[in-house]
């Protein structure tokens, strides 16, 4: 059936007029808190889940776990989706998706049922989750695509800044069921909004089913079997075996032939030849490095306060949420400076005081001042609100369109792959740095935060060289872009 006029490009911009992009702006981003809000809410039902369904700690795990790689292994399938069905038709069917899992899981009677919810809703939020960086790209001119990211990251931090409060109130108040239905409204409201303002078209072209590509079904098989087993493979590290290394192993040769398949696949979920681009190729080794440290951090800080520290949990998250509510606010400081100054500049400045973070609190003992803890806390959350506009933008801007999606699939991807590993390896390096100074549990800790900044710190140089040889900054005064509001397609 072709797409209704209504629902056209032209038609909807000339309904809508110049606000028409802020509001397809508002549409993807309740889409995405509605998605990050199902993958962080979970962690607080953990525990009820857990004795409801006599799970041990590492069954339990696979319920972040399992959601975690479906987000990693359907992010590369959002750019041929876009391309073959269209913005309209791809982000209702990921919406739809993300709601039925949400109720499913809610009304589920084993654990198995639920936890193919997870992974459901997981699908979902991984083919939503690379769309907003495209829109913005394609919707605004280069003079308001800072601005647009940060504004849309205001609106994403607050999912996982609220998720858990509200989640834990819930399952206090009606029991863990009660926390897969949070996404349902979210999930109507982007629907609601979706029927209104997102088009028909397709990234790069006026019209949908206009790439007429084959979908890479080796490709995808092979970066499951290497996601999976390699998750699983570092999950079973915590204990080594002969078992652990063999999933590996196989997670290595997974990922081998997949690269493989991607270079010599005519139509490859993840084109390759984009890395050849330096701004994108340093961009997607930020993603990657940033993504471990970061996720790795939101394992290991809330750990700490709590054993290390020895706070109850409303104490440690009240130390926590002066950054968190600073972060809010500082993306769209970020993402004003992104349209500002080069991207590579804020990417390094950003990372360097993520890193400073991670330093300052292997300084933290049991006699520090809570109002200490809490500005170490900040001068990492200020330096993502320089890194989050700043990333997606410096490192796809430079890319034809037609690429756009690809793009930002692979430095999702890329970030999110990098998240998997780093919550993973703080979590190893933490258990066997306790081992090792059972008597002096800080000391594990610190040595596991000098190891996340190091890792970090890796990042700085790759984000200081993302600015394509000869760019310089587009200042406000510049003359339209290739990427004006007209050239949405």
């Amino acid at each position: 059936m072709p797409p209704s006029p209504a629902h056209s490009l032209a038609t909807l911009k000339a309904r809508h007029g110049r606000a028409y992009r802020w509001r397809v702006l508002l549409t993807v981003m309740v889409g995405t808190m509605a998605s990050i809000m199902a993958s962080t809410i979970v962690n607080v039902a953990l525990p009820d889940m857990s004795r409801v369904f006599m799970l041990g700690q590492e069954r339990a795990q696979w319920l972040s776990a399992g959601f975690m790689a479906a987000v990693t292994v359907a992010m590369l399938t959002t750019p041929w989706l876009l391309g073959r069905f269209g913005y309209r038709h791809t982000y209702f069917a990921a919406v739809i998706l993300l709601a039925l899992g949400g109720i499913a899981g809610g009304l589920g009677s084993s654990f198995e049922l639920v936890l193919a919810m997870r992974v459901i809703e997981g699908l979902a939020a991984g083919v939503m989750q690379p769309i907003p960086p495209v829109i913005v790209l394609q919707l605004f001119g280069r003079q308001e695509q800072g601005k647009a990211m940060g504004i849309f990251g205001f609106g994403v931090v607050l999912a996982p800044a609220l998720g858990p409060s509200i989640g834990g109130v819930l399952v206090e108040a009606f029991g863990w069921r009660s926390i897969f239905f949070v996404v349902v409204p979210f999930c109507v409201a982007a629907l609601l909004l979706a029927y209104k303002y997102l088009p028909h078209s397709s990234p790069g072209t006026d019209s949908v089913n206009s790439q007429d590509r084959r979908f890479d079904l080796p490709g995808l098989a092979l970066l499951a079997v290497a996601v999976l087993t390699g998750m699983n493979g570092l999950v079973h590290l915590h204990t080594p075996s002969l078992y652990a290394f063999a999933l590996l192993a196989v997670s290595a040769l997974g990922a081998g032939l997949f690269i493989w398949r991607q270079r010599t696949a005519e139509h490859p979920l993840m084109e390759f030849k984009l890395f050849d681009i330096r701004a994108f190729r340093m961009g997607g080794v930020v993603a990657f490095i940033y993504g471990a440290a970061l996720f790795g951090s939101t394992y290991l800080v809330p750990v700490f306060m709590q054993i290390g520290l020895h706070l109850p949990p409303s104490q440690a998250g009240a130390v926590l949420l002066p950054a968190g509510i600073l972060l809010a606010f500082m993306l769209p400081l970020g993402g004003r400076l992104a349209d500002h100054y080069p991207f590579n500049k804020l990417v390094a400045c950003g990372i360097a005081l993520l890193t400073l973070s991670f330093w300052l609190m292997a300084l933290v003992g049991l006699q520090t001042s809570l109002w200490v803890i809490t500005a170490f806390a900040i001068v990492g959350r200020i330096g993502l609100g320089l890194v989050l506009p700043s990333l997606n933008l410096g490192a796809i801007r430079q890319l034809p369109m037609v690429h756009i999606s690809h793009g930002s699939s692979a430095i999702n991807f890329l970030r999110q792959l990098g998240g998997a590993v780093g919550v993973s390896l703080a979590g190893i390096v933490l258990e066997w740095r306790l081992q090792v100074h059972a008597a002096e549990p800080l000391r594990a800790f610190h040595e596991t935060f000098v190891l996340l900044g190091a890792i970090c710190a890796l990042a700085i140089w790759a984000g200081w060289r993302m600015q394509p040889p000869g760019g310089g900054v587009v200042r406000r005064d510049a003359a339209v872009s290739e990427h004006a509001p007209s050239d949405i397609s």
